[in-house]
């Protein structure tokens, strides 16, 4: 790594909020979707219904796949925070990552039972294992093989190879069946086979789709970017960072600009191609998006203003790990057959309240917590298991 501190380095505020931000954007998004339990009112006003329309387009427009990829990303840069804090000890971080990897496993198990398409934590303890791998490469390495991941190999080689064979198919994961037996045991409204079935073919579903979907890859290029982010020092508040932040949102902002019209001519049509190259320009122009948001909150943040507002995120994001296990579970309650079911009774814009509303009981909680302890709930005992 050719980039070393010779103190331990801190926790970076922004860091936090931007963290709490994602999360807070991942509970809106699963709000408005029911947790992946797509059971909606049969009839509403036509004003409501309108209404509703304009929700759903807003909120996964501004945030679905991207959250995620902020989440992503930080993760690969708190990797990096820990991996620098203990080498400056003459610690090596990589075995106990994996060690802390299994641990998330475990975490991703407790997510997933309230979860029925499966934990995007499962996915970061399989991925999570690349940083392990190239936690010695120089910058220059770690950038190449981003780079390589981001532009989704996989699925060019799907397209080329049915350009020279027009009999040739996509292979089939069987994803879609397993989703439909997950859909089945989750209306049928038995907590038990709920629980099994989540934590096992719902799992299992949830990782085949990130792998069919280009995903796993993505996901591998986001930790490595927030490796390297954190090795060049640009979540900090300097100079370097800030000229990084503005060019960073300008580019972003014309690749979305190219990027999104071209994804929707490809992906309106049918064939390999829509299956293929449809998917990688779905997740660049995603990413181009994400990066417009990382830019803007990063520079927002630079401004006392912005930062006093947004002091809630900065707690949210302290506690990503219990927040986002509990907006599960409370969402489950909330809205399937063996809690308050009201699922049927929630359209988008009421689901986009609730959202809201347990967003803001979590940061009253995570307020109230961190005055009373040094980490949330969850957060505590994955650090200290970690540490045995």
């Amino acid at each position: 790594m050719q980039t070393t501190l010779s103190t331990k380095t801190s926790r970076i505020e922004a860091v936090d909020a931007l963290r709490g931000f994602a999360v807070i954007a991942i509970l809106l998004v699963h709000s408005v979707e029911h947790f992946i339990f797509p059971v909606y009112p049969a009839e509403q006003p036509e004003w409501l219904d309108v209404l509703n329309q304009g929700i759903v387009s807003i909120v996964f427009s501004l945030f679905a796949g991207k959250a995620y990829a902020i989440f992503a990303l930080l993760f690969g840069f708190t990797f990096y925070i820990q991996y620098t804090n203990q080498e400056l000890k003459g610690h090596d971080f990589g075995l106990r990552f994996l060690w802390r990897l299994l641990l998330l496993l475990g975490f991703a198990t407790l997510n997933a039972a309230f979860f029925p398409a499966g934990d995007v934590l499962l996915l970061f303890a399989v991925v999570g294992i690349v940083l392990v791998i190239v936690r010695k490469w120089s910058d220059k390495a770690v950038l190449i093989l981003t780079i390589i991941l981001l532009l989704q190999p996989v699925e060019w080689f799907y397209y080329f190879r049915s350009l020279f064979d027009s009999s040739y198919t996509l292979p089939d994961l069987g994803v879609g069946p397993m989703y439909e037996t997950v859909a089945e045991y989750t209306k049928a409204g038995d907590f038990w086979t709920f629980i099994r079935g989540n934590v096992t073919l719902g799992q299992k579903a949830s990782l085949l789709w990130a792998v069919g979907s280009g995903r796993f890859l993505q996901t591998a290029g986001l930790f490595l970017a927030g490796l390297l982010l954190g090795r060049k020092q640009l979540f900090a508040a300097t100079e370097q960072s800030g000229r990084f932040w503005v060019n960073t949102l300008m580019v972003g902002a014309v690749a979305f600009g190219i990027l999104y019209p071209l994804y929707v001519r490809v992906g309106d049509q049918e064939g390999v191609a829509a299956q293929t190259v449809g998917v990688v320009l779905d997740m660049w122009q995603k990413l181009a998006f994400t990066a417009v948001l990382v830019a803007s909150f990063m520079l927002l943040y630079r401004k006392e203003s912005f930062r006093r507002r947004t002091t809630a995120l900065r707690f949210y994001g302290r506690m990503s790990l219990t927040n986002y296990i509990t907006q599960s579970i409370v969402g489950a309650l909330i809205y399937f057959p063996f809690g308050l079911y009201l699922a049927p009774y929630c359209g988008y814009a009421v689901s986009l309240l609730i959202g809201f509303g347990i967003a803001v009981l979590q940061v009253l909680f995570c307020r109230w917590w961190l005055s009373r302890h040094k980490q949330g709930p969850l957060e505590a005992l994955w650090h200290r298991l970690t540490w045995l």
